[in-house]
């Protein structure tokens, strides 16, 4: 009994360190969370002390039987889990379920999945840090009193299936807010003055800025009229170089990967989502087969918000610049990130390569598509952040004209800097040689209306911006929140991967702001995360924090138990009859949106979709007929956007989805184009539209690595 039983949550995670440890050790994996509060009731003592009642799920009983045997076999016990809060709790469950207080057991955390990180792990085991135990408990106790006393109301009051969370109520709640605040905005009218002059033969484009010395504000210039009365006054004027400025800017180098700037930058680069982001990153950390090599984690641990690079990674960062991209690309000292997160835990280190001697290009042979992608994304971040910045030549010129002054601007890269390596938004644009007095050439004077913009809806990379810059949730969170928000229908995202509330996220939404405003109070939730943060530090008792949280919610909950009338939430009278019974319509809501039924339920369970009434005559009218009875089609709106329906409904139902097609032909059959298509669930795909004749179909835009290619 010499040998060494070591723990870690996942098989991939345990072969990848079975190769760096000898002989005396033994890794198995945990699968995961090995207990957890039951399914099927509260499992919260909240007359006792909030104590919770942890039972092993049944899908663990098998893995938890052969821990048990294993470790019985040995005599020392080396809990790997993560090194966050989630992977302490999972350690200490451990301890208990394999009766580890009496055993001979350590604790080891370390960032990266290496030989050298392994070996200083286990010269400095530790022993289970209590606090960080105690913070997980208490978020899930937490979720789990808002979710099993919360969701029941709703299904009472609102429709059955709906549940409630502590942070993704507050992300719904951004999404409805920012969708109001679209439907709310009113757009102006304005209109801009431009000139195209020309020197030496080459032209540029000049932006009217001032009148008679005063600026003119984006919104100056109110309607056409205001426009051309400047162009009038404009007629014979003289375009005259008055003055230029030339200074050095510098494009500052981007920071180290976080969790939360991962997937934003995953989404807009890759379009990624957030779970897709994790899952992958997940499998890098944990290991890639390479070959010869075997097993090899290829990142850094994926949960953080700590901007940190270990001293060990900073010089073969700085090694690699100075002798492969070269030695003006690399700063005289390493460059040190504070992280402005919330409550970031800097003793983590950001997300990195292990090896940044281990190209892209270099072991691509055994990436999936998906993981090269983002462990070139990862790899090129963290050498551009220990790079350079670039450096830009800008130059702003005034041009009077009359009483007006017109003024252009033009930049090139001097320097590219950490842009050899990592592309950024730079755009070039070249003036001609000016100077001072120059009589410029008029080639033409335009006028140009514009509208202002409502606030864009958010995407999944922005709402994961804004709930960090809230200090809503934590690194782990992003991605869960993001994913059952969607999954319970509350948001969907639209063609273009924007976030849109669906009617029943909104209305959900709407009950929980008027009656628990705390639940999706964004200044609370973030309070709530400063004390677990607090737990973890040993400066708070996890009991205080629920106990503070939960007493004047269970008294609130029972009031509104009472006070919440079902009707009046989900229910509107029409005058439309029953085409069954004659008795009146209603319109309800249920769990996908509103519908029409029967007020004679459950005598006559009639029901009809919403759009056949209330939006009939809206309904855009095509030349299309109908296949089925040859009446005309037309353009109906429905839970997943427009589509094409019979005007003849209810007698003919045919329906047809409008196609969409994004400009590309069919890569299977070469006679189809690429449309874009919506899954049962919601989900878009993309897909050729000579189906069931070609059956091909794809999760990912055939267009994305063309854009992808030109980011890179």
């Amino acid at each position: 009994m010499s040998k060494s039983l070591v723990i870690v949550e996942s098989p991939t995670k345990a072969k990848t360190i079975t190769k760096f440890l000898g002989k005396d050790f033994k890794v198995e994996s945990s699968f995961g969370h090995v207990r957890d509060l039951p399914q099927k009731k509260l499992g919260v003592d909240v007359e006792h002390n909030y104590e919770p009642e942890y039972v092993i799920p049944l899908k663990a009983k098998n893995t938890v039987i052969k821990l048990k045997k294993a470790a019985e076999k040995v005599d020392n016990v080396i809990l790997a889990t993560d090194e966050d809060r989630e992977g302490e709790a999972i350690a200490w469950h451990l301890a208990n379920i394999l009766k580890l207080e009496n055993k001979n057991s350590q604790r080891i955390t370390f960032h990266e999945i290496t030989k050298k990180a392994i070996e200083e792990a286990l010269k400095t085991p530790r022993h289970l840090d209590i606090h960080l135990v105690d913070a997980q408990q208490a978020r899930r106790i937490l979720d789990r009193l808002v979710g099993y006393k919360l969701s029941p109301l709703l299904w009472k009051k609102v429709a059955k299936g709906l549940s409630a969370g502590r942070v993704q109520s507050v992300a719904v709640r951004l999404v409805v807010d920012r969708e109001r605040e679209i439907e709310k905005f009113k757009k102006e009218e304005y209109w801009s003055v431009e000139a195209t002059l020309e020197k030496d033969k080459q032209n540029f484009v000049a932006q009217l800025v001032k009148e008679n010395g005063k600026a003119i504000t984006k919104l100056g210039i109110k309607n056409d009229n205001q426009a051309q009365t400047i162009l009038d006054n404009l007629k014979s004027a003289k375009y005259i170089v008055e003055k230029i400025e030339k200074k050095e800017t510098l494009k500052a180098t981007p920071t180290p990967f976080t969790t939360s700037t991962l997937q934003q930058e995953a989404g807009r680069k890759l379009g990624f989502s957030a779970k897709q982001t994790m899952m992958l990153a997940q499998k890098l950390y944990e290991g890639i087969e390479l070959g010869s090599e075997g097993s090899v984690g290829l990142i850094t641990y994926m949960r953080t918000d700590s901007l940190n690079l270990s001293n060990y990674s900073l010089d073969n960062i700085r090694s690699y610049i100075k002798n492969e991209i070269g030695e003006n690309y690399l700063p005289a000292s390493a460059k040190i990130y504070k992280t402005k997160s919330k409550g970031a835990q800097e003793a983590h280190e950001a997300i990195r390569p292990t090896d940044i001697f281990k190209t892209p290009d270099e072991i691509a042979q055994y990436l999936e598509p998906r993981q090269l992608k983002l462990y070139k994304l990862i790899w090129q971040r963290t050498l551009a952040s220990q790079m350079r910045p670039a450096i830009l030549d800008s130059t702003i010129v005034d041009i009077k004209a009359n009483d007006y002054t017109f003024q252009a601007t033009g930049s090139i890269v001097k320097f590219d800097g950490f842009m050899k390596i990592y592309k950024a938004a730079v755009k070039e644009n070249i003036l001609p040689a000016l100077l001072e007095k120059d009589l410029l050439n008029l080639i033409k004077l335009d006028k140009v209306q514009h509208f202002t913009q409502p606030p864009a809806r958010y995407t999944e990379a922005t709402l994961i911006k804004a709930l960090e810059k809230n200090g809503i949730g934590r690194p782990s969170t992003y991605a869960p929140t993001l994913s059952t928000v969607q999954e319970r229908n509350y948001v969907i995202k639209d063609d273009e991967k924007k976030l849109r509330p669906t009617e029943i996220g909104t209305l959900v939404n709407d009950l929980l702001v008027e009656h628990f405003p705390q639940i999706v109070d964004l200044n609370f939730t973030a309070s709530i995360e400063k004390e677990l943060d607090e737990i973890a530090e040993g400066k708070m008792k996890w009991q205080k924090v629920i106990g503070e949280f939960y007493d004047p919610f269970a008294k609130l909950l029972k009031e509104k138990e009472k006070e919440i009338s079902k009707k009046e939430l989900t229910e509107e009278k029409t005058d439309i009859k029953c085409e069954k019974c004659g008795s009146p319509m209603v319109i309800k809501m249920g769990r996908f949106g509103k519908f029409l039924a029967c007020s004679n339920y459950p005598e006559c369970k009639t029901t009809q979709p919403l759009f056949e009434t209330k939006e009939e005559s809206q309904a855009e009218e095509t030349s299309e007929k109908c296949p089925k009875c040859g009446s005309g089609l037309k353009v109906k709106t429905g839970r997943f956007g427009k589509f094409l329906a019979c005007s003849n409904y209810p007698t003919c139902k045919f329906t047809k989805n409008i196609q969409k097609s994004i400009g590309v032909k069919c890569p299977k059959c070469g006679q189809g184009d690429i449309v874009v298509k919506r899954s049962r669930r919601g989900k878009i795909f993309f897909a050729c539209n000579r189906y069931p004749d070609c059956d091909y179909a794809t999760w990912e835009n055939p267009n994305a690595p063309q854009k992808n290619k030109k980011e890179d």
